[in-house]
């Protein structure tokens, strides 16, 4: 790493883009399919005294494949490894954290051989930031943070160095690539923003096409030219990094829409909603009971509407449109029950437990339909027809109203 690069934004831009970038062979020189082999075999040396080698790099991918799978907001991606990996070879984590440890500060820095630092990497990034753009990095959760770190160190990109708006890793995601569901935790995790965002990212699955399942606008990195296109619809923009700037000159991405209206995006947002407010709620010294101005409700106030909402009004109305013909639903008005049950008094984490177990089963609910079940009819006392799809539009909006509500009232305690 040579000198630290600029971050001073040169201009005051009205409108600022949010760059999501991601790692492995888009900002740093990374063929993850020679990286891991090594990542492995370094990784069962170290491990020698636990498990033979071929038991080891077997349970790992094991473990790491529960990881890609996991549906379920309830499990860091971290639980889900830790419940796969331990157990199956027969220790407790604290019995081989240290090992663990000891091979990523001595072990893990000698694979930065495998990689390539690309300098015009940092000048992309350098000329992102003087513009007064965000960028943030948006890798597959799938290592622990250290691991991240270093490999963002390795591209010239050290996180204390540059302002990067979130690095995500297995700790503190949910969900993985190529899930949706990722990139929905992911903006929720930050607000869900409201400016342009633009995925950037080498791998056709895990990066373009997932993202553009929840609807993102992406740009798809492309090397040496290289632009044969096996993704799903359109060929999308593309080029190689050094492109990216003058794409978005050209382009002038419009700040993203939350109108979800497919079955896949609408899936991938009422799952991170709870994934998301686990995150934001457990923060270190994250005061839940406290409202952030008068009239506000607390983010533990917030919780136990949305707990409550989902148990007695969602759950309850889709039911009736899968079960019955044509239903009429009646408006309800929910925000009185704040004072009427009194959320002020409740435990915060306790109501995020509850919403998120009522959260599964709706989702179980709509997994279970075939595609023409989202389209089964009903007629709303407010919204007059409409149709099941329709009705989770509406349920995704109001997660994202108060996921945006919950961040505002935390960020001061950061």
């Amino acid at each position: 790493m040579g000198n630290a690069i600029s971050c001073q934004p040169s201009s005051n831009k009205v409108q600022v883009t949010l760059l999501l970038f991601d790692l492995d062979d888009t900002l740093l020189g990374n063929e993850m399919n020679q990286f891991i082999p090594v990542y492995l075999q370094a990784l069962a040396k170290r491990m020698a005294k636990v498990a033979a080698p071929d038991v080891l790099v077997r349970t790992l991918l094991n473990a790491t494949r529960q990881m890609v799978e996991n549906p379920s907001p309830d499990q860091t991606l971290e639980e889900k490894f830790d419940a796969a990996f331990y157990p199956s070879l027969g220790v407790l984590r604290q019995e081989v954290q240290g090992t663990i440890d000891t091979f990523y500060t001595e072990d893990f820095p000698k694979l930065r051989g495998l990689t390539q630092f690309r300098p015009e990497v940092v000048r992309v990034v350098e000329q992102v930031l003087s513009r007064g753009d965000q960028a943030s990095i948006a890798t597959n959760p799938l290592f622990p943070r250290t691991a991240i770190l270093q490999r963002l160190s390795w591209a010239g990109l050290p996180a204390e160095q540059v302002p990067f708006a979130m690095i995500p890793s297995y700790e503190n995601f949910h969900f993985a690539k190529p899930n949706p569901a990722y990139f929905a935790e992911y903006l929720g995790q930050l607000g869900w923003p409201k400016v342009p965002v633009v995925m950037v990212g080498n791998d056709v699955n895990a990066d373009i096409d997932a993202a553009r399942q929840l609807g993102l606008p992406v740009f798809w990195v492309t090397h040496d030219g290289a632009s044969t296109w096996n993704g799903q619809g359109t060929l999308p923009p593309h080029g190689e990094l050094t492109d990216l700037v003058s794409w978005m000159d050209r382009s002038s991405p419009q700040p993203f829409q939350t109108n979800f209206t497919t079955p896949a995006a609408l899936m991938a947002v009422l799952r991170s909603t709870p994934a998301a407010l686990a995150t934001l709620c457990r923060k270190r010294n994250v005061d839940l009971e406290s409202r952030p101005a008068l009239g506000e409700w607390s983010p533990g106030e917030v919780l136990c509407h949305l707990r409550d909402v989902d148990a007695e009004v969602n759950l309850v109305r889709l039911k009736r449109v899968i079960s019955e013909r044509n239903p009429f639903l009646a408006g309800q008005e929910t925000d009185p029950w704040a004072d009427e049950r009194q959320y002020c008094l409740q435990d915060g984490l306790q109501a995020l437990a509850d919403f998120t177990k009522v959260r599964l089963e709706l989702l179980l609910l709509l997994e279970s339909l075939p595609a023409e079940g989202w389209e089964r009819r009903a007629r709303h006392a407010i919204f007059g027809p409409t149709h099941l799809r329709e009705l989770v539009n509406i349920i995704t909006g109001h997660d994202i109203l108060h996921v945006q509500q919950v961040y505002r009232a935390i960020q001061p305690q950061k």
